[in-house]
């Protein structure tokens, strides 16, 4: 990891290390922009991890900038006092801190703004579904000015640097992209044209902050979509940044409406997969380059760096979910590193207006209620089941000092994370169940393989506490032929104890069924999705769905939505849609029709110990976040 924990200068900013945490919405500011507590509390936990720079989220320059419910501001000189508490604390903890100014232009909702977004063009919006209104000079003018005084609060505020953000769709980019400027005076036409907004935004935040304070830029090195910024016009527009004195350059790419999900690459991208726009554009520049991409590696980041590819790495949801990554990278200690999974439920949240939350990470935006504390009186804790939620609870009970055993009857732990990890694209889950164990065996918990938790065992056992995370079981919906030999579970089928013909019905188009058909359809079997409800995948990230409906299309499995099953046939299914009874004709069916909590033991355990608690899929099914979050916080109440 030699050169990725060498310093580097941004200008005049010295950075004791390569890795810069980049802007992240989080909706834990306050409703008016001002910086909370959980806010603070959030930025330093990664400072003391030991990154480099912490770039603060995107802070909106006027109020028709706004792109969240609870998004940080730096449109008025009120909003300083409260950011120079950020910055100092972050610099206290041990990184640089800089602060992002942002206008979210026609990527901005009217419900949230209060008004018709605007942009370079009025070229409707798929994301937001709406179409906004053409800026006039006078009115970018206006947001020219605000850009610079939001970096003139940026400085005020004690920032180390200020990055303007001209990627992902938002207002800057609007105006650098042919597909949404179609102006006709002198902010749009040709590349240089089209990029003069941005120019004249950097010269005046520069008049503003004097030539010694660093000013990075964040631009799209391809917009990924048809009609968008191509590479090379991206390293067009980075040498007249780099000539109108920009300190350095952020390369990502995509925007909302592009229709691979790239700014927020969910796992089926492969890591790293935005790097070749940061070499493309180092090529052209002498500026330094930050790479970014879902880079969640330091093996990956050291590589991208030996090779030349870019002079700092960016590592964002990496971070969310675990921010000591870069003191266990500089000690050695990569096992201990909690990956990102780029599930995306963190991102998700923020298009829902709901504050952010990672799947691994139970304490993201809970820093200072979650710290761990050891608890007042040590007790003997018996965990059942050795899935994600078990393993979870055996973590934080053992790090609050409790002695801590865990049953699992089968002979691994990992529980249906063993499962979720079969289909295709799932690469990255399978760093959950391996860092679980890693830490609760480091932490003396005693795992008992192959033995299951009985009434007769608890009580030889005598736990003071007994978690219950024994999982889910598949739901077998009442259809007449649902017991016939060709009927499997999706379950049984991902654990290797069922097999299927060569043309499968696959009943429950949720993510079960549809990543379940997916790995069917990859075996070369004929597939077809049956689903109640009016589309696939309505339990999924957006992000995650998109990609995953493009590729089923591709492998030519059959979707079928509002499809209510009526019977099992001897050779098909029946099934009823907008009135009319129909058959698909298949050699087997799989169900993936739901689950329901695992309560046999809970049941038998009733009234025989003092302490009992249900978590993960055993209280309530759900996915990973949701029992990791549920074991966390209930072992932190024990």
């Amino acid at each position: 990891m030699d050169k990725l924990f060498e310093p580097i200068r941004i200008g005049t900013m010295k950075l004791k290390n390569r890795i810069v945490m980049p802007p992240m919405g989080t909706n834990f500011a306050s409703e008016d922009g001002f910086v909370t507590k959980r806010l603070l509390n959030y930025h330093v936990e990664r400072a003391k991890g030991g990154v480099g720079l912490i770039i603060g989220e995107g802070a909106y320059v006027e109020p028709r900038g706004k792109g969240s419910i609870r998004q940080l501001a730096l449109d008025h000189d009120n909003k300083v006092s409260g950011l120079k508490g950020l910055a100092a604390s972050i610099q206290a903890s041990g990184a640089k801190a800089a602060l992002q100014l942002f206008h979210g232009g026609r990527q901005s909702h009217s419900s949230i703004i209060g008004t018709q977004p605007v942009s370079a063009s009025e070229v409707f919006c798929r994301t937001t579904q709406e179409t906004p209104r053409a800026l006039t000079i006078e009115e970018i003018h206006n947001v020219i000015e605000a850009f610079a005084e939001g970096a003139r609060r940026t400085k005020a505020a004690g920032f180390d640097a200020v990055e303007i953000h001209g990627a992902h769709g938002y207002l800057i980019n609007q105006f650098l992209s042919p597909l949404t400027n179609k102006r006709t005076d002198k902010y749009g036409g040709d590349v240089k044209d089209r990029t003069r907004f941005l120019l004249e935004i950097l010269k005046f935040a520069r008049d503003k902050v004097g030539n010694n304070y660093p000013i990075l830029c964040r631009i799209n090195g391809e917009d990924y979509i048809e009609g968008g910024l191509t590479l090379e016009e991206t390293k067009e527009i980075a040498q007249m940044l780099q000539a109108a004195g920009v300190d350095a350059l952020h390369i990502s790419g995509g925007i909302y409406d592009s229709p691979v999900p790239v700014g927020t690459a969910p796992m089926a991208l492969p890591r790293g997969h935005m790097v070749h726009l940061a070499a493309g554009i180092k090529q052209v520049v002498n500026v330094p380059v930050i790479a970014v991409g879902r880079i969640n590696d330091p093996e990956l980041a050291e590589k991208i760096l030996q090779e030349g590819k870019a002079d700092l790495i960016s590592m964002g949801r990496a971070l969310l979910a675990d921010p000591e990554l870069p003191k266990k990278a500089a000690t050695g200690a990569l096992d201990d590193i909690r990956r990102c999974t780029a599930c995306d439920e963190c991102i998700a949240r923020l298009f829902f207006n709901e504050d952010v939350a990672c799947s691994v990470n139970a304490a993201l935006g809970k820093e200072e209620e979650y710290k761990i504390r050891k608890a007042k009186v040590s007790k003997r804790i018996l965990i059942v089941g050795g899935g994600p939620a078990g393993m979870e609870a055996a973590r934080v009970s053992a790090l609050r000092g409790h002695e801590v055993v865990l049953y699992e009857k089968n002979d691994g732990l990992g529980g249906q994370l063993n499962l979720a990890v079969v289909p295709p694209q799932k690469e990255e889950m399978k760093s959950v169940a391996p860092y679980l164990e890693h830490q609760i065996r480091k932490l003396g918990v005693k795992v008992v393989l192959g033995e299951e938790a009985t009434p007769l065992l608890v009580k030889r056992i005598k736990p003071d506490a007994v978690f219950i995370a024994t999982g889910s079981v598949p739901t077998i919906p009442e259809i007449p032929g649902v017991k016939r030999d060709q009927v499997v579970t999706a379950h049984d089928l991902l654990a290797g104890r069922a097999s299927v013909k060569e043309r499968v019905v696959v009943i429950g188009g949720g993510m079960v069924g549809a990543e379940t058909a997916e790995f069917l359809a990859e075996e070369g079997k004929r597939v077809t999705i049956l689903e109640m409800l009016g589309r696939i995948g309505i339990d999924m990230v957006p992000m995650a769905i998109q990609m995953l409906y493009q590729r089923l299309k591709k492998l030519g499995v059959t979707m079928i939505t509002n499809a209510k099953v009526q019977e099992i046939t001897e050779h098909g299914v029946v099934y009823e849609k907008d009135g009319e009874t129909r058959t698909v004709e298949t050699d087997s069916v799989v169900l993936a029709a739901g689950s329901k909590p695992n309560i046999s033991l809970i049941k038998a355990l009733e009234g025989k110990v003092a302490k009992i608690y249900a978590i993960g899929n055993a209280k309530e099914t759900g996915n990973v976040l949701e029992a990791i979050h549920e074991a966390s916080r209930t072992a932190r109440e024990i």
